[in-house]
């Protein structure tokens, strides 16, 4: 069951390169390619009221500070007070364009089934490839959209950042065609585990 997504040729050297003699792949496609996902969405909306005070801020810090050098204050300090403004306003053109770094990065992934694992491709300004051999694979759900389209997840990544705040993400197949087909072939991989393997590990 081969996609048959257009997968430009350069993903399809990182998988010919990646996959071990005698391994068979069995579907390989890439996520559909959408400007607003979840995460770049809710940065983009969060970015708007965040630039738009900032750049405010700017101005009218420009403005206070000119009017300020003309009655006789620091022309240096009329100079350097609204550029604190300028990391803000960075920040906030960053988080508004996450769509375009979402969609970027969505076409520059490609995910592959073979009949010993699954394996993504991230791409970036390096590829990321994360091989889950079957035992890896024995609690993979989907969460399916009405046309079929969907998210076969492997697990839920958690962390806590600096500042102690949780964040979790999940880690799989994102934005796929037909998800519970791909999710098929991904039950019937796990099946495959090696069950002296397991015996091991519970040693």
């Amino acid at each position: 069951m081969i996609a048959d997504t257009q997968v430009p040729y350069t993903l399809r050297e990182w998988v010919d390169r990646e996959i071990e003699p005698g391994e068979r792949l069995q579907w390989m496609d890439m996520p559909a390619a959408r400007l607003f996902t979840g995460s770049a969405l809710g940065a983009f909306l969060f970015g708007i009221p965040w630039t738009g005070f900032a750049v405010f801020w700017t101005a009218m810090a420009a403005w206070g500070t000119r009017q300020a050098s003309d009655t006789g204050a620091p022309r240096a300090f009329s100079i350097l007070f609204p550029l604190f403004g300028v990391p803000f306003i960075l920040i906030g053109l960053g988080m508004l364009s996450c769509p375009l770094w979402a969609y970027r990065k969505a076409r520059r992934t490609v995910y592959a089934i073979t009949d010993r694992r699954a394996i993504l491709f991230e791409g970036g300004r390096s590829m990321t490839v994360r091989s889950f051999p079957p035992d890896k694979l024995r609690d993979v759900f989907r969460k399916e959209r009405k046309d079929g389209s969907g998210d076969v997840i492997f697990y839920c990544r958690t962390w806590r950042d600096c500042d102690g705040d949780r964040h979790a993400q999940d880690v799989g197949f994102m934005r796929i065609r037909n998800a519970k087909a791909v999710e098929d072939l991904i039950q019937e991989l796990a099946k495959t585990v090696d069950p002296r393997a397991d015996d091991e590990r519970r040693a």
